[in-house]
């Protein structure tokens, strides 16, 4: 028999959108030990760095020794953050962590020093839903419920402009925010999505606010974190969704690496989801990782590069190596975004027109 208890939650992480929760929910005693989950916690410490989360209306919201958090359980495989999975098995009472800034839940297996331990939480139980009238049970809440269905076939003939990375904090999002508004501005209507990565609304809020005119991530799709195997069909699910708005143009952040354990590389592989692509720009922080990026989307994947961005571009060392060495564009979102969004609309323009 599944033991209850109302909880009044003190904060609601984003990565819990789909489950739409209240601010007092029924949680059970048997927790399905398994991605996607939603765990209603209590924080056991205070931390004076990385001690915020995302909440539904994508505002960074402290989190306090004490505050009730509704998150969702969900692995993370981050070279400049946390790495945890979700444990086997999870009990009421148990500890697990806070491994991101969405609010997803899980074990920590290996902590970045720079931002120091993840934050500790009792399990308080499963956040329990009631989808038929007159339920008294309810079941287990899940990040795929309301969620947007993913598919096999991208029904989506709108060109997608990709923006990808060498790995985390090269400036992919700064890149995408700069390309929605340019675009936006150059009279294109413009639709925007993150296809890999872990649960996290602000990338995405970013572009809304440079004007898309709507906005998905994986975790509409019911995933809480991306990795091989999963990020195919999630980004056909997204597209063939965004394709509903009538965009003239997808922008589509590939969050994490082109190397990284997000599933990257399988959307890269794809044919439907590379035929689409109009336009392939590249953040990276260094010359090597241009380098690096440039053998790889030609040898491994087979797919041409637009432009590079990031922290390479920064200065005229950096882009005299990328136009030189590479012989590609090179224009620094931060301070050449019309240089960027120029070549982009470039690669727009050269699509074949059906007659």
């Amino acid at each position: 028999m599944v033991v209850t208890t109302r909880v009044r939650l003190d904060r609601v992480a984003s990565s819990t959108r789909n489950a739409q929760l209240a601010s007092e929910v029924i949680v059970g005693d048997e927790i399905v030990a398994a991605e996607g989950y939603v765990l209603a916690v209590r924080i056991l410490d205070d931390k004076s760095s990385y001690n915020t989360v995302e909440d539904l209306a994508g505002r960074m919201v402290s989190l306090r020794a004490g505050d009730v958090l509704a998150g969702t359980l969900g692995s993370r495989r981050a070279l400049r953050g946390y790495a945890g999975a979700v444990p086997s098995h999870i009990a009421v009472g148990d500890t697990i962590n806070v491994l991101n800034l969405g609010g997803i839940l899980g074990r920590c297996t290996s902590v970045n020093p720079e931002i120091g331990p993840p934050f500790a939480a009792e399990v308080l139980g499963a956040v329990l839903t009631f989808p038929e009238l007159g339920d008294r049970v309810g079941r287990p809440a899940h990040i795929r419920d309301h969620a947007v269905p993913a598919a096999d076939r991208l029904e989506s003939t709108v060109p997608v402009v990709y923006v990808a990375g060498t790995c985390m904090n090269a400036g992919k999002t700064v890149a995408a925010t700069e390309l929605v508004r340019g675009l936006a501005r150059a009279g294109l209507r413009v639709a925007a999505c993150k296809l890999t990565g872990v649960s996290l609304m602000r990338d995405v809020l970013s572009m809304t606010d440079a004007g898309a005119v709507t906005a998905l991530t994986f975790n509409d799709v019911g995933v809480a974190s991306t990795h091989p195997g999963v990020t195919v069909r999630t980004a056909k699910g997204i597209m063939n969704r965004l394709a509903a708005a009538r965009p003239d143009v997808i922008g589509a952040e590939l969050g994490d690496g082109i190397l990284g354990e997000y599933g990257v590389q399988d959307i890269l592989r794809d044919p439907e989801l590379a035929r689409a692509g109009a336009a392939w720009i590249m953040a990276a922080p260094d010359p090597v990782g241009c380098w690096g990026a440039a053998e790889l989307m030609r040898n491994e994947f087979g797919l041409p590069i637009t432009a590079i961005t990031g922290p390479a571009t920064d200065n005229e060392v950096g882009r005299d190596y990328i136009q030189a060495a590479l012989k590609l564009p090179a224009h620094n979102a931060r301070r050449d975004a019309a240089g960027l969004v120029a070549a982009t609309l470039a690669a727009l323009s050269a699509l074949e027109v059906p007659a």
